[in-house]
C-alpha cells in the first residue's frame, strides 16, 4: 500500500518512502538479544522490517547512549543512572550475548539503510542526539518522538525537515477531538507533525476507533499503535485502517503483514 498524504512538512520519501503498513521494532528484536542493542536490531532488520524503535539518554560526558531507562537497575541490577557515567564507562558494561550500551552515533553508522524511529528520553539528549543524527546525515532516515513535548522540540529545532510525531498533550487532545468530531482542533492537535504514535487506550478511552483513526489521516498524519505483540490483535488494527504497529515481535508482525499481502 502506497503511504498517506501527510502534512507536507517532510520532503518526499525519507522516512516515510516505504509501502504502508510500517512495521517498528521496538528496541529492535530482543529475542535472544537484549534489548535496544546492536545485536537486537540486527536480528529484527533480519526479519525485514525498514524501522527500529529506540531511546536514547544523555551520558555524563554528553554523549547520546541507546538505552530506554534512566538507571542501569533493571537491566544490570547496578544502581547508577546512564546520565552518572561516561560514554567509555557504559561500552564497558556487558548487557549479556556480548552486547554493551551502544551510542545513537554507532547505531547510525551499524545500519545506514535503517529507519529510525528515536525517543528522547532525557533533556540532556536532545542536543548530543540531534548531533549525531547530522554527523551520519541521516536526518531524512529518523523520526523523532517523546513524551515530552519540550524535548521533542529540543531535538527538531536542530534537524530541519526532520519527521516527528505528536507527544502526550497532543495525543490526549487529538483523541478528545476526534471522538468529539472536532476535525478542526484534530488538525490544529496535528499541524506540525507527520504521525501520532499512541497506545489503545488513553485515560479509558479507545484511541483505534474508525472515527478517531479517520479524523486523524484527514488532518495528513499517519497512525502508529504501539506496543503491540499479539498477531490477531495486529490484524485488528491494520483491517481498521491504521499505518504502522510498534511491536517488540516484529517478526511476528511481518509475518502477519506478508499473509495479508
Amino acid at each position: 500500500m502506497a503511504a498517506r498524504p501527510r502534512n507536507g512538512r517532510v520532503a518526499a520519501g525519507g522516512w516515510f518512502a516505504p509501502a504502508l503498513p510500517r512495521v517498528i521494532a521496538h528496541r529492535g528484536l530482543a529475542v535472544e538479544a537484549p534489548e535496544n542493542t546492536l545485536l537486537a536490531f540486527l536480528r529484527a532488520l533480519a526479519t525485514g522490517v525498514d524501522y527500529i524503535e529506540t531511546d536514547v539518554h544523555a551520558s555524563a560526558d554528553g554523549v547520546a547512549v541507546i538505552s530506554h531507562d534512566a538507571d542501569l537497575s533493571r537491566l544490570t541490577g547496578r544502581d547508577v543512572r546512564v546520565g552518572q557515567l561516561t560514554a567509555a564507562e557504559l561500552a564497558r558494561i556487558d548487557l549479556g550475548e556480548g552486547q554493551i550500551y551502544a551510542t545513537l552515533a554507532e547505531a547510525l553508522d551499524a545500519f545506514p539503510d535503517a529507519r529510525f524511529n528515536i525517543d528522547i528520553k532525557d533533556p540532556a539528549a536532545a542536543e548530543p542526539a540531534a548531533a549525531a543524527i547530522l554527523a551520519a546525515h541521516a536526518t531524512q532516515r529518523v523520526l523523532i518522538s517523546s513524551f515530552s513535548g519540550r524535548r521533542r522540540r529540543a531535538a527538531v529545532d536542530r534537524l530541519p525537515g526532520v519527521a516527528t510525531s505528536v507527544s502526550s498533550f497532543g495525543v490526549l487532545v487529538t483523541v478528545l477531538a476526534a471522538r468529539l468530531g472536532i476535525a478542526a482542533l484534530v488538525r490544529r492537535a496535528l499541524r506540525d507533525v507527520d504521525a501520532i504514535q499512541i497506545p489503545q487506550r488513553v485515560l479509558g478511552m479507545s484511541t483505534t476507533s474508525s472515527r478517531v483513526i479517520a479524523a486523524v489521516h484527514g488532518a495528513g498524519a499517519e497512525m502508529h499503535v504501539w506496543t503491540i505483540n499479539d498477531p490477531a490483535v495486529m490484524r485488528t488494527l491494520l483491517e481498521r485502517g491504521v499505518d504502522g504497529i510498534i511491536t517488540d515481535r516484529c517478526d511476528l508482525a511481518m509475518d502477519v503483514v506478508r499473509r495479508r499481502a
